[in-house]
C-alpha cells in the first residue's frame, strides 16, 4: 500500500511538472495534454483508484469553478447593453433547440440529449489566462457562459434530484432550496454592496493593501469553503457554491488586482492539473478498441460543437463572425458537467457502459478539437495584426 502511494505521488508530481513541456512540444493546450497523460499513466498502472487522489481532484474541480467565478465581472455583466444579454439568452435557447433536434435525428440516448446543451466556463477561465480577459470574444463568452453555467448547474441539480428521489415532494423541496439559496445570495449581494458603499474603508480592512499575513487569500479560501459547506448542508450541487464564491470575491474585492493572480497560481499550478489528470485516469484506454466507443464519442462531440456553431449565428449582431465562432468553440467544453451527468446516468443504470465511455471520451475530444481550433484562429488573428 505504501509502495503504491509512493508511485502515485511521484507520478503525479512528474505529470504536474512535465505536462507544460509536453504541451509545448505537441503544440497543444495544457488541459487536454494533462487528460491524455492521465489516461496513459493509468493504463500503465502507475495511477490506480485512490480515495485521497479522488478527493483532491474533486477539490481541484471546485477550485476551477471558483477561479471561473473570479473571472466574472458582475458589474460589467449587469451594465452590459440589453441587446448583449438578449442575444446571449437567444444563443442559449437556440443551442438547446439545435441540440435536441440533432439528438433526436441521430436517435441518441435521452441522457446524452440532456447533456448536450450543458455549459461550463471552467475551461474558459483557462482560455482567459492564456489570451487575456480583455479579448472581446472572451468578455462576451463570459456573459453567455455565466448565464448558461447557472442554468446548467440548476438543470444538473434537478436531474440529480429527479433520478435519486423521483418526481415527488422531495424534488419540490430541493428546487425550493435552490431558489431560496439564489434569492438569499442576491439579497446578500445587494446588502454588502450598500455596506461597502457607505463604508468603503471596510474593503481595505478585510483585504489590506499592505498585507503581511495573506489576509486576502485567507478570506477567499474561507468564503470558498463556507459556500461549499452551505451547498452540502442543502444537498445541492457544490460547484454552484464554489462558482458564486469566486463571483463574490471578484465583485467586492476587484480593487486588489494581485489577489486573482495569487489564487490563480495556486489553482493552475497544482489543484487544477490534478483534476484534469484524474479525468484522464477515469477513462479506461482498453475501451478504445470496443466497437462504437470512438465513433459514438466523435458523433456526440461533432453534434455538440455544431449546435453551438449554429446558435452562434445570433451573436453576429453584437460581434464579428470570427468572434462568434470563438465564443461558440469556447463554450463547447462542458467537461465537468458532462462527466457529472455521465457518472449519474451510469450509477443509476440509465446509461450502459458503452454510452458512458462515449460521453467521457466526447468530453476529452471537445477540449482537444475546440482548444486546437481556438489556438489556430488566435494565431492567425495575431499574424493578421502584424
Amino acid at each position: 500500500m505504501i509502495h503504491t502511494n509512493i508511485i502515485l505521488i511521484l507520478t503525479l508530481s512528474l505529470l504536474i511538472w512535465g505536462s507544460p513541456f509536453v504541451a509545448k512540444f505537441l503544440r497543444l493546450p495544457i488541459p487536454p495534454v494533462e487528460i491524455i497523460l492521465g489516461s496513459i499513466v493509468a493504463y500503465l498502472g502507475l495511477i490506480g483508484h485512490n480515495q485521497y487522489f479522488t478527493l483532491i481532484a474533486e477539490v481541484g474541480f471546485l477550485y476551477l469553478m471558483f477561479l471561473a467565478g473570479m473571472e466574472v465581472d458582475l458589474k460589467q455583466i449587469t451594465k452590459s447593453p440589453k441587446i448583449v444579454i438578449q442575444r446571449s439568452m437567444l444563443f442559449l435557447l437556440a443551442m438547446v433547440i439545435f441540440s435536441v433536434i440533432l439528438g433526436f435525428i441521430f436517435n441518441l440516448n435521452a441522457i446524452v440529449i440532456i447533456s448536450m446543451p450543458l455549459i461550463s466556463i471552467g475551461l474558459l477561465a483557462s482560455l482567459s489566462k492564456v489570451y487575456g480577459k480583455e479579448e472581446s470574444w472572451i468578455r462576451l463568452a463570459f456573459i453567455a457562459g455565466v448565464l448558461g453555467e447557472i442554468l446548467s448547474i440548476a438543470a444538473l441539480t434537478i436531474f440529480d434530484a429527479a433520478i435519486t428521489t423521483g418526481f415527488n415532494l422531495d424534488l419540490v423541496l430541493k428546487l425550493g432550496y435552490l431558489l431560496s439559496f439564489i434569492s438569499v445570495i442576491y439579497i446578500l449581494y445587494k446588502m454588502f454592496n450598500l455596506l461597502f458603499w457607505w463604508f468603503p474603508e471596510l474593503k481595505s480592512t478585510l483585504v489590506p493593501k499592505l498585507d503581511t499575513s495573506a489576509q486576502d487569500i485567507r478570506l477567499s479560501m474561507a468564503l470558498f469553503f463556507i459556500l461549499i459547506a452551505v451547498m452540502l448542508s442543502l444537498d445541492l450541487e457544490v460547484a454552484l457554491g464554489a462558482f458564486i464564491a469566486g463571483i463574490a470575491i471578484s465583485a467586492f474585492f476587484h480593487h486588489e488586482k494581485k489577489l486573482e493572480e495569487k489564487m490563480s497560481s495556486l489553482g493552475f499550478g497544482f489543484l487544477v492539473p490534478l483534476f484534469f489528470i484524474h479525468v484522464g485516469a477515469s477513462f479506461d484506454l482498453k475501451a478504445l478498441p470496443l466497437e462504437g466507443v470512438v465513433s459514438g464519442a466523435l458523433l456526440i462531440t461533432v453534434l455538440m460543437i455544431v449546435s453551438r456553431l449554429f446558435a452562434a449565428i445570433v451573436l453576429r449582431g453584437i460581434s464579428s463572425s470570427k468572434d462568434a465562432l470563438l465564443i461558440a468553440l469556447s463554450l463547447s467544453m462542458p467537461l465537468t458537467l458532462l462527466v457529472a451527468v455521465a457518472t449519474i446516468g451510469y450509477d443509476t443504470k440509465l446509461l450502459d457502459l458503452l454510452t458512458y465511455y462515449q460521453l467521457i471520451l466526447a468530453s476529452i475530444f471537445e477540449i482537444l478539437i475546440s482548444m486546437t481550433i481556438i489556438k489556430t484562429l488566435q494565431a492567425k488573428k495575431i499574424l493578421s495584426k502584424k
